[in-house]
């Protein structure tokens, strides 16, 4: 969950730039001079991602984060040039306990109150993602992990995480750390060879690094933006503009003042233009990132010599660029908590609401942790007890996190829940009495209640392109059935594997994330374009089908969305008859080649996110969580399906009523709970369909050529 640009915040999660901690102004060129226009920047900055997350009319004002990216580049390059140039070398200790002791502290008070507010607030289902989160927020690599879920189609429904603002501070946290390294190699190679490292030097090593990082970065970014977005290689080149104008400073002092002020105000305007003209369709970082990184790098070189753009001095930024990293803190643990409290659609007013009222425990941390700790004569002379506080700082986070998961509850071993078979025997409805706390699966567990073979790797990520097949059941049976399709073909894995292995079968499996089998050119909704690896994924399983054909190829599917020849989604009534098309042909082209076919008709879209609602409302949840199986935001491939298999005379089993009896999609049913997300079943209630299941195959596999 790529993290989006929306200012609503969907699954995956919103994309929420970063105010980054302030750090000494210092430059090279004017060693311990405080810059005002540096603080109103980020003010600038701050208040430019704090208008975005509060739902107000700022669509690109992610791009803070890229202020930010600059500013610590340029900041911390000044230092570390300075350092350098002055005596020679780099006190590495002396360099990370003031990064320690500058950051750690206030982001330790601020994982402590998201776990609180987790526990207090959001839904236990979200309990061991955040504390998962908060685990590798504070061993500074959560942007990693962030970057992995977007991709992970399991957790494309998932909210976003409360620490998920963590990712920028993450890559910058990195940069401390990689980045004065490298600059000490430099220094030794240098006196190896007898001389001190030169200006020249950090230079060509900043070129080179930021020079692969944008070029890396327009790459992924056309290829996998949601990962793209996150991980540090993409982000480099944004902190290796800003280190290569403190290590050319200098040089810019040269420019005439008139100048370098003209290119101050056309560099404020790139970033305000890319704040309200940037959207969630503007591919980013990638070349978009430019404008802002640029026009950052602009202001900054108009500041070198004289006091900096007027508008950023005003003494009324100054106290909020000062706190700008407290404020960005606590802002977005504020949103999600109030997004979880409106039932994940809070209003702008809402969200402004919440946005200002994190501003008190900001304003708190600044004055009572942050400003202190870092000003401590104590701490500021003492490189050790720095080093020590960062340490303790980083374990109170990793003591919160544990805590988190021990109060996670868990189902207890002796429950038997009948799941559908209460429908064999007359059920009348969801029973309110229902004790939640005895579910199968258990609330918290109900998103990882999956088939086997993700376990075993056997379902292909959104990039890969090749069959990544397993085998259930009889391995060395002569008799195969093939399950093919995406995730809502994958989740019937479990009952078709143990029927398999009652009636002596191989069960081989082909699945992939948002993938039907299909001849029609797949559209991706998550990155708005063709989904060209989906084709090739197809390509190659019905190639592999073909050269060793199974008895019954059993496929499923969530909607289809077809991309026209122009590379754009083709909707409405043209968008089915794409899709209807293209599952017939490739259907087609396996009968031609002996191999029978059969539909596990695709399950219901419920709209919402099941285990979630049961944990928000467990007293309201029988009529909360269980919507009509005829709403409108309901969107299934099974019409695509039938008029398809109606077309060619294959074999169909709607499994509509198993689910959604009465025209209703309970969410629990017979004990079990019934969906793992917004249209996924569990594992454990695709169980209990066994028998149903087992019926309509055996006589289909009986029947199917040899």
């Amino acid at each position: 969950m790529p993290a989006p640009r929306s200012l609503t915040l969907p699954a995956a999660t919103a994309r929420p730039g970063t105010p980054h901690a302030p750090t000494s102004t210092a430059a090279p060129s004017a060693r311990q001079v405080f810059r005002r226009d540096v603080q109103g920047l980020r003010a600038v900055a701050v208040l430019l991602v704090l208008a975005f997350h509060a739902g107000l009319p700022v669509p690109g004002g992610f791009v803070g984060v890229d202020v930010f990216f600059v500013l610590s580049g340029f900041l911390i390059t000044g230092l570390v040039a300075d350092e350098v140039a002055r005596t020679g070398r780099l006190r590495l200790a002396r360099f990370y306990a003031r990064r320690a002791r500058r950051l750690l502290p206030a982001a330790a008070l601020a994982l402590v109150a998201v776990v609180a507010a987790t526990a207090l607030w959001l839904p236990v289902t979200r309990w061991r993602d955040v504390a998962g989160d908060v685990v590798a927020t504070s061993l500074y690599v959560v942007n990693w992990r962030l970057a992995d879920r977007s991709v992970d189609y399991l957790a494309q429904d998932a909210a976003p995480s409360p620490v998920q603002h963590f990712w920028s501070l993450a890559v910058e946290e990195q940069f401390y750390v990689v980045w004065p390294l490298l600059v000490v190699a430099l220094v030794a190679l240098a006196r190896w060879r007898g001389r001190r490292v030169s200006r020249r030097a950090l230079v060509a090593g900043v070129l080179a690094v930021g020079g692969a990082s944008l070029a890396w970065s327009v790459s992924l970014t056309a290829a996998d933006p949601a990962r793209a977005y996150f991980v540090t290689t993409t982000r480099a080149w944004e902190l290796a503009a800003g280190a290569l104008l403190a290590l050319l400073a200098h040089r810019v002092a040269r420019l005439p003042a008139v100048a370098l002020r003209a290119a101050g105000w056309v560099g404020l305007a790139l970033v305000v233009v890319a704040a309200f003209t940037y959207e969630a369709a503007t591919p980013f970082p990638g070349l978009a990132a430019a404008l802002p990184v640029g026009g950052t790098v602009l202001v900054l070189a108009a500041g070198v010599v004289e006091p900096g753009l007027r508008p950023l001095t005003v003494r009324v930024l100054q106290p909020v660029g000062a706190a700008s990293y407290s404020l960005y803190l606590w802002h977005w643990p504020a949103v999600v908590v109030a997004t979880a409290l409106a039932d994940g659609e809070p209003t702008t007013r809402e969200l402004v609401l919440a946005v200002a009222l994190s501003a008190l425990p900001a304003a708190a941390s600044y004055r009572l942790v942050e400003r202190p700790l870092h000003t401590s004569a104590r701490l500021r002379d003492s490189t050790a007890r720095s080093i020590a506080l960062g340490v303790a700082c980083t374990l109170v986070g990793l003591v919160a996190a544990a805590l988190l998961v021990r109060a996670v509850p868990t189902t207890p071993d002796d429950v038997d829940a009948p799941g559908a078979q209460v429908l064999r025997e007359g059920w009348t409805g969801p029973d309110a009495s229902t004790d939640l706390d005895r579910l199968v699966p258990a609330l918290a567990d109900a998103t990882q209640d999956v088939a086997d073979l993700y376990e075993h790797g056997c379902h292909q990520n959104a990039l890969g392109t090749q069959p990544a097949a397993c085998t259930f059941g009889d391995a060395r049976s002569g008799t195969v059935v093939a399950l093919v399709g995406d995730s809502h073909a994958g989740q019937w894995q479990p009952p078709l594997a143990a029927i398999s292995a009652d009636e002596g079968w191989r069960l081989d499996t082909y699945t992939k994330g948002s993938c039907a089998l299909s001849a029609a050119r797949p559209w991706l909704g998550t990155t708005q374009s063709t989904y060209d690896a989906c084709a090739q994924w197809n390509e190659a399983v019905v190639e592999h089908l073909l050269a060793d054909p199974p008895d019954l190829v059993v496929v499923s599917n969530n909607r289809i969305e077809v991309a026209g020849d122009d590379g754009h989604l083709v909707s409405g009534a043209a968008g089915d008859e794409a899709a209807v098309a293209g599952l017939s042909a490739t259907w087609q082209r396996l009968s031609d080649a002996g191999i029978d076919v059969a539909v596990l008709g695709d399950t219901p879209w419920v709209g919402i996110d099941v285990p979630e609602c049961v944990a928000q409302h467990r007293d309201t949840w029988t009529t909360e969580c269980s919507p009509d199986s005829a709403a409108p935001e309901r969107r299934s491939s099974l019409a695509q399906q039938q008029a398809a298999a109606d077309a060619l005379g294959v074999p169909l089993l709607d499994v509509t009523d198993l689910l959604c009896p009465d025209q209703q999609c309970p969410a629990v049913i017979g004990g079990v709970l019934v969906w793992r997300d917004v249209s996924h079943v569990t594992a454990s209630y695709a169980r209990t369909l066994e028998p149903e299941l087992r019926d309509w195959l055996v006589p289909l596999v009986a029947a199917a050529p040899r």
